[in-house]
C-alpha cells in the first residue's frame, strides 16, 4: 500500500475540498466494511490481520467484537495522539468505534432471521467467499479513499516509519500485519486464505477506487 502523505501536515479532523462528499463515503465505507467484516466472521476463512486479533481477543474476555475492537483500537489512538494527531479525523473515529458495532449488528440480523446452521455448510461458506471479500475491500477501499482520518491500526505503521528511517514503510507494514495476524492466531483468532486475499488485494483495489473516484472529490 502506498504512503499516505496528504494527512502528515493536517491538523485533527481537518475539512480537505469535497468535505461532503469524502464524509458520504467514509460512511459508505464503514457501512460495508462492517459488513464484510461480519461475513467474513461467519465463514471462518480467514479475515484481515486486526480483525483477526481482535477476534483472538473475543475468545478470553466476554465482550462482543465491537467492544473488543474498540479496546483494541484504543491502545493505538494513544500513540497516534501523542506522536501526530493530523492523522485523526471523521474516518478514524468512524472506523474505531463504529465498524465494530456495526458488524455486530450485521450479525445479530443473521442470527435471528437466517437458520442457526446456514453458514456451516461448505457450499454456503465457499460460495459466499469472494462476494463477502468484494464487499470488505470494496468497503475498506471506500473508506481510505475518502481520506478524512485513518483507523488507528493503519496509523500506527506511518508513525513508525516516520522514526525509523532505515527501513521502509512497506516492510514495517508487513511486520505491523504480520505481528497482529500470529498476535491473532495464538489467541484463536481465523487465519485463512482470506487473510492472504486481503494482504494481496486491497493495495491495488485502493488505487483503481482512487481513480474512479478522482472526480467525485476533486474541486472543479
Amino acid at each position: 500500500m502506498s504512503r499516505n502523505t496528504t494527512s502528515d501536515k493536517r491538523r485533527p479532523f481537518a475539512r480537505p475540498p469535497k468535505f461532503k462528499n469524502r464524509f458520504f463515503l467514509m460512511t459508505f465505507g464503514i457501512l460495508f466494511q462492517a459488513l464484510g467484516v461480519s461475513l467474513l466472521l461467519q465463514l471462518r476463512l480467514g479475515t484481515d490481520p486486526c480483525t483477526c486479533f481482535t477476534q483472538g481477543v473475543t475468545r478470553y474476555l466476554p465482550l462482543s467484537f465491537g467492544t473488543a475492537q474498540v479496546l483494541c483500537h484504543l491502545m493505538n489512538f494513544v500513540v497516534v495522539c501523542i506522536f501526530d494527531r493530523g492523522k485523526i479525523g471523521f474516518g478514524t473515529i468512524g472506523n474505531m468505534c463504529c465498524l465494530g458495532y456495526l458488524s455486530d449488528f450485521y450479525t445479530s440480523l443473521y442470527n435471528r432471521f437466517l437458520p442457526d446452521s446456514f453458514f456451516e455448510g461448505t457450499f454456503v461458506r465457499y460460495g459466499l467467499l469472494l462476494p463477502a471479500l468484494l464487499v470488505f475491500l470494496l468497503g475498506a477501499a471506500a473508506y481510505m479513499t475518502a481520506d478524512l482520518g485513518m483507523s488507528p491500526y493503519d496509523g500506527v505503521p506511518f508513525i513508525l516509519s516516520d522514526h525509523i528511517h532505515k527501513i521502509s514503510f512497506r516492510l514495517i507494514r508487513v511486520l505491523w500485519d504480520t505481528a497482529f495476524l500470529i498476535g491473532g492466531f495464538l489467541l484463536g483468532g481465523v487465519v485463512g486464505i482470506v487473510t492472504f486475499l486481503v494482504a494481496f488485494f486491497l493495495g491495488p483495489v485502493i488505487a483503481w477506487m482512487q481513480k474512479k473516484l478522482e472526480r467525485f472529490l476533486t474541486v472543479s
